[in-house]
């Protein structure tokens, strides 16, 4: 079975416009909507994978390290803002300065 291209980048284009509409949803979600504790907001696994541009399993690492703080709600993991942006200066911030550091110069 053939099906024709015009038809299927129709359907394609389609389907982007919906995932471009659910994402402005997410992106444009309240602050006041996001879980907190103790008024300081709460960050989700998939928060955290899309901020430090890392998988699932580095995250379990750095909890099972002790490296993140996390807090435990209804069995799914948080992280409070504060203890993430200390964690990103101590460790990621870190990482960057020894790699520019290690640069070649070009003299």
């Amino acid at each position: 079975m053939f099906v024709e291209k015009k038809y299927l980048d129709g359907w394609f284009q389609k389907i982007m416009e919906r995932f471009d509409t659910l994402e402005s949803r997410i992106v444009k979600m309240p602050e006041k909507e996001r879980p907190t504790l103790n008024g300081e907001l709460l960050l989700d696994n998939q928060d955290l994978c899309l901020m430090l541009g890392v998988t699932k399993r580095s995250l379990q690492r750095y909890r099972s390290l002790g490296w993140l703080p996390y807090q435990t709600i209804d069995q799914k993991s948080f992280y409070l803002q504060s203890d993430v942006e200390k964690f990103i200066k101590e460790n990621f911030e870190k990482r960057r300065k020894n790699k520019n550091e290690k640069k070649p110069t070009d003299d």
